[in-house]
Formats: structure tokens, sequence, C-alpha cells
């Protein structure tokens, strides 16, 4: 079974050819990130031009490198939400287009069940497993007794994990994206500075980053006033110790409560290596599962991939009524 992905919701333009819901045929992304650096982040106006202006080429390329053609593919799956409205609506109108000229069935995903399938790409998943997903614009725990089957645990009361990754880095003047920045200069230093850790003793599965992200900001504009020498590397090495000691210490405590054979994480901090390296010392009795590197931040494959096993699970596709969605539930799709 041939599945087109079609991925759009923030500042990457990708699509995507898989085979039966597991082999990447191609996976063209294209970048806004040199566009939006000028800005200190994204511009939702500006990413929708650049979503107009690539969306023909990587589904040209895609095809192409795929050595397919479109007569032979069996379902479009497409990001429906959630994600920047204007972006989103490129993508679903184009997989639109496509899906009515070609007359092939087309089904929405959620941007987030994209990011929990990337880790099967490479590895299969086992039930029931738990997923982290850490981004830009959310921290959840996932739990997944089977394919396409999401109940959440717990997320974040205000900022999102990657939200307050990159809030720092404007803080400490690096440059955007912060997240790959900090993780760069937190390996370089030791966390000789004491943050809190919000949640990190509470009895549920949520999560909370805004009072860390404040305390980060005023400990550094103190140490300004007080002309203080601030050493960024282990400025940073400290904010990330705290980071990921909240989100292996709330994944632990959901594995052995729901007594899960597999971790996935999830997501474009995924690729945080503090992060890799603390859950997999953590946690050694079951996998845990980190997508590549490419497949972390925002693609068509991911979305190509659970798109296949949204269809298998639910044995129905949605018509040319559907529609983008900046928000939009993941636990909707059971």
């Amino acid at each position: 079974m041939y599945v087109l992905g079609v991925e759009t919701s923030c500042d990457e333009t990708s699509v995507s050819v898989t085979k039966d819901g597991k082999d990447v045929l191609s996976n063209v992304v294209l970048s806004q990130i040199d566009i939006h650096k000028a800005y200190g982040g994204v511009v939702p106006e500006i990413a929708s031009r650049e979503h107009i202006k690539g969306i023909t080429f990587v589904f040209d390329q895609a095809i192409k490198e795929a050595n397919i053609t479109y007569e032979k593919i069996d379902l479009i799956a497409v990001t429906e939400g959630p994600g920047l409205i204007g972006s989103l609506l490129i993508g679903v109108n184009a997989a639109k287009v496509v899906s009515l000229n070609y007359n092939i069935p087309i089904i929405g995903v959620h941007h987030i069940s994209g990011h929990i399938y990337a880790s099967h790409i490479e590895e299969d998943m086992q039930f029931p497993l738990i997923a982290l997903v850490v981004s830009g614009g959310h921290t959840e725990l996932i739990l997944m007794k089977e394919h396409f089957s999401f109940e959440k645990l717990g997320e974040t009361q205000d900022d999102a994990v990657g939200e307050a990754y990159d809030k720092v880095a404007r803080v400490l003047g690096l440059s955007y994206p912060g997240g790959p920045v900090v993780d760069k200069l937190a390996r370089q230093g030791k966390p000789t500075y004491h943050f809190p850790r919000p949640m990190i003793d509470s009895n549920d599965f949520n999560f909370s980053f805004s009072g860390l992200k404040s305390h980060v900001i005023n400990l550094n504009h103190n140490m300004k006033q007080r002309k203080e020498e601030i050493n960024v590397e282990n400025f940073c090495a400290s904010f990330q110790e705290a980071v990921t000691d909240v989100l292996v210490t709330k994944t632990i405590k959901a594995k052995e409560q729901y007594k899960v054979k597999q971790i996935v994480v999830a997501g474009g901090v995924a690729a945080n290596s503090g992060l890799r390296k603390k859950m997999k010392e953590n946690i050694t009795d079951i996998p845990v599962l980190f997508p590549k590197m490419k497949y972390c931040t925002d693609n068509a494959a991911m979305i190509s991939i659970a798109g296949y096993h949204k269809y298998m699970k639910e044995n129905q596709v949605d018509d040319l009524m559907l529609n983008g969605s900046s928000r939009l539930n993941l636990v909707e799709e059971k």
C-alpha cells in the first residue's frame, strides 16, 4: 500500500511516499529556518507564503524520488492540525487537489500522532507503550494500548518544553532556533546553577515550565544588574539538567504505574542529546525509542506512516470537506 504524506503545519513544507506503513521511499522537506531567523521565531504570514512557493516542487520531487506515479498511490495522508492555520490550509488544499485529480482517497492526520509514529519507521511499536511528546508546542504523556489508540495521561499546564528552550536562548542572546543551540552549549558546560524542577514530585503526570523559565530570566537579569559574569555553557547545562530531570522522572512514574513494554520519545525535543542520554541511562528494563534525527522535526514521512495506521485501524477515509484546524485534540482520534 503506497501512501502519499503531506505536512505543512508550521514552517516545513514536506511530502513523502511510504510503503506498507514502514518503508520510506521519499521524504522531501523544505525548511524555512533561515528565513525566520531574522525575526527570532516563525512569522505565520511569511510561513504561509513560503509554503505556497514550495508546495508544487515538494510534490513533484517526492514522486520522482520514490520512482512512482500518482496512479499507484493508494492513500493521501495530510496533517489537518494542530498548527498555524494558514500553513495547514495550504497543505490540506494541495492534498485535496491531488485527491480529486487522481481519485485517491484522503485522510486527515493529527500532527502529534505523526510525531509518535516517527519512531515506528525504524523499530516496531510494542504495546502497551508510553509516548513522551516534547516539542515547541506540546509536552504530553500518552498511553497507547494498541495502534492508533491514544489516552492522555498528562500535559503541560503552561509552556511547552520546546518553547521554554527558545525563550532561554533569547534571554541569553543565542540564535534561533534556540533548542539545538542550548543543547550544544549544555554539552560543553556543567550544571553549576540551581534551577527548580517544577511538579517533579506531584502525584499526577502534568508538567509546568513557566516557573522554570521565569527563574532563568530573573537570575539572568539579577546577575547582569550585579555585573556578575554569566557562564553561558554552565547556564545552559543547568537549565537542561532541570528540564530533563522532570521529563525523565515523570516518564518513569508513568512506566511503572501502567506496566508498559516500551517508551517512545517524540517531537522536535526528542533530538536533544541530554534527554536521549538521561532516558537511556535511567530506563534500562524496557526499550526506549527515539526517532532518527531527520524524523524528529516536522516531516511528511511520519504523517504518511501515521495515516496508514489510522486507515488500517478505522477503515474509513475523509471526503473533500476535510479542513485544517489550528486546535485539534489528539484523543478525539480514537
